[in-house]
C-alpha cells in the first residue's frame, strides 16, 4: 500500500532515527534526574512532561512501525523488544503496579534496538552463549568441588566462612571475583600455612583461565557477526572492481583470439 511505504520510508530515514535516538537519551536522562529530591521539587512538573511527551513519541513511533511493516514487524526480535518495553511503561503505575514505576527506566534499553552497533554486539553476545554455556559448567563444577573441599578442611578452623556448603560457595564466589580475597586467605592461613597454595591454585583456575575462556569465546562470536556498514561498503567495492576485472579479461581474450584467427583469405 502507498500509505505502508511512506511511512516506512520516513521511519528509516537517518534523520528521525536520530531524532528517536535523542529522545531516548533524553527521556533516560529525565528519569535519572527523577531520583533527585531537589530536581523534584524545582522542577519535577517539568520532567513530569519531558516523560509523558517522549512516552507519546514513543507509542506513535511503535503503532507507526507497526502499520509500516505489516505482519512482518513481528518477524523482527528487536520489534518485540520494544513493544514489551512501551507496554510496560503503558502500565498504570499506582496501585498493584506501582512496583512498575521503576521499570520504565528499561525505555533506556530501546538505545541497543535504536543503534545498529549496539544491536551487532548484542547480538554477537548471544550467538556465544552456547559456548559460554559450556564454560559456565565447567566453572560450576569446579567451585563445587572447591567448595566440598574447604567445608572439610576449613569449616571447623573459619566457620564464620566455610562452616557448611552454602557459605563455603559464597566465600569461594567472593574469592573469584577478586572481593578481598586476601583476608580470607589470611584467616585461613592463622590455623593452616599451607592454605595460600589452595587459593592461589583456585584464583588461577578459576578467575584467569576462565575469564580467558569467556574472552575467547566473546571475541570469536563477534569476529563472526555480522559486518560493520565500513566492511559492507569494501566488500561491495571488491565485488565491482572483481566485475570489473572480468569484464576486461573478456575484452583481451576477445581481441587475442581475433589476432591468433589472423586475416580472412578474399573469396
Amino acid at each position: 500500500m502507498p500509505g505502508q511505504e511512506l511511512i516506512r520510508a520516513v521511519l528509516e530515514r537517518p534523520l528521525v532515527q536520530r531524532a528517536i535516538i535523542t529522545v531516548i537519551v533524553v527521556n533516560a536522562v529525565t528519569m535519572g534526574m527523577e531520583t533527585s529530591d531537589y530536581l523534584m521539587d524545582h522542577a519535577g512538573g517539568l520532567l513530569h512532561v519531558v516523560d509523558r511527551a517522549a512516552l507519546a513519541i514513543f507509542t506513535v513511533e511503535l503503532a507507526a512501525r507497526l502499520y509500516a511493516y505489516g505482519r512482518s514487524f513481528f518477524k523482527d526480535p528487536w520489534n518485540w523488544f520494544d513493544a514489551v518495553i512501551v507496554t510496560v511503561s503503558l502500565v498504570p503505575a499506582s496501585g498493584p503496579t506501582s512496583v512498575l514505576r521503576a521499570l520504565r527506566i528499561l525505555r533506556a534499553l530501546r538505545l541497543v534496538s535504536a543503534v545498529p552497533s549496539m544491536r551487532r554486539v548484542v547480538g554477537a553476545l548471544l550467538a556465544a552463549v552456547p559456548g559460554m554455556a559450556s564454560i559456565i559448567g565447567l566453572l560450576v563444577l569446579m567451585v563445587y568441588i572447591a567448595a566440598v573441599i574447604t567445608t572439610k578442611l576449613f569449616g571447623d578452623l573459619v566457620p564464620a566462612r566455610f562452616e557448611d556448603l552454602s557459605s563455603s560457595l559464597f566465600t569461594l564466589f567472593q574469592i573469584m571475583t577478586g572481593d578481598d580475597w586476601g583476608t580470607v586467605a589470611h584467616e585461613v592461613m592463622a590455623h593452616r600455612p599451607w592454605a595460600w597454595i589452595f587459593f592461589i591454585a583456585y584464583i588461577l583456575m578459576s578467575t584467569f583461565v576462565a575469564l580467558n575462556l569467556f574472552i575467547a569465546v566473546v571475541v570469536n562470536a563477534m569476529n563472526d557477526a555480522e559486518p560493520s556498514p565500513a566492511e559492507t561498503r569494501a566488500q561491495a567495492d571488491l565485488e565491482a572492481m572483481r566485475q570489473e576485472l572480468s569484464a576486461v579479461n573478456a575484452k583481451l581474450d576477445q581481441l587475442l583470439m581475433r589476432e591468433h584467427a589472423g586475416p580472412r583469405p578474399p573469396a
